[in-house]
This record gives C-alpha cells, sequence and structure tokens, in this order.
C-alpha cells in the first residue's frame, strides 16, 4: 500500500484553534485539524483551501508550513504523512448547518489551549504547534493510528 499523503490546516482565530471531529455517525470522540488526502496533480495549498471548505464551510489563505506528522496502521499497512500548514480565514463562519459534501466530518469547532486538556486529539503536538511554536516547523515521528 503506498503512503497517503495529506494537508491539513492550523487555524487559531481569536485565540482558538479550528478541530474537526472526521468520524461520522460520533462513532469516535477523537478531534483533528481540519483537511485531507492530496489528489493527484493538487499542490498541497490547493487541497488544504479545498477540504476546509468542504469540510467547514470556510474560505482560507494557506501560509507557512509548521508541522510534519506521520502515522501507521501495521495491522493494516495503512501509512500517512500529514504537512499541516498556518492558515487564516478570509470568508465564511462556522455555521452548525453546515454539510460536509463527503459526510465525513459531522462536528466542528473552535477550542481554547485550556479546553483541549478535556478532548481526544492528534497530533499529540497539535496545541503546542497551534499555540506556542510561532515561526518553527515541528515534526512527530510515525505513530500508531488511533480512532
Amino acid at each position: 500500500m503506498p503512503i497517503r499523503l495529506a494537508a491539513r490546516a492550523v487555524i487559531v482565530h481569536d485565540n482558538r484553534l479550528l478541530l474537526v471531529n472526521a468520524f461520522p455517525g460520533n462513532t469516535s470522540d477523537l478531534w483533528c485539524a481540519p483537511g485531507g488526502g492530496v489528489d493527484l496533480g493538487q499542490s498541497l495549498p490547493d487541497t488544504l483551501m479545498r477540504e476546509v471548505h468542504e469540510e467547514c464551510g470556510l474560505t482560507v489563505a494557506v501560509e507557512t508550513p509548521c508541522l510534519v506528522n506521520e502515522f501507521h496502521n501495521p495491522d493494516d499497512a495503512f501509512h500517512q504523512v500529514e504537512v499541516f500548514f498556518r492558515c487564516t480565514i478570509t470568508d465564511g463562519a462556522l455555521c452548525d448547518t453546515w454539510q460536509d459534501p463527503e459526510a465525513i466530518v459531522t462536528r466542528r469547532r473552535f477550542v481554547t489551549r485550556d479546553e483541549m486538556t478535556g478532548l481526544r486529539f492528534k497530533p499529540d503536538s497539535l496545541p503546542d504547534v497551534a499555540f506556542g511554536m510561532a515561526g518553527e516547523i515541528g515534526y512527530d515521528p510515525l505513530e500508531r493510528l488511533v480512532k
């Protein structure tokens, strides 16, 4: 199985980070940054703009990379490398009635760093990347996939 490449958005607005739950039907309480897999022939920033709009109804400007994260599932040979980019919202607002056309993301919310302590999220370094590593690029070594 080939390595999957994905792009994710670190969107901090009013000192709150945008997170999504990408498990239809509330099958997991795991939260992550919005984003998704790269389509053949599409750049990482273009992928990210498409995915954030699909998942959240927001238009974003993609800025600098801030994290490379990779994870795998040794049981089925799944391996994904994600490049996280800092982004800013240029149009739109979160709305409870927004529907992801692929019906993957069903919940989305902004959270403070303190609120993240009560949530299950991945990658583990996300709060530090979002709220504390201005100008730096982090790297999360290969970790096991969790749901």
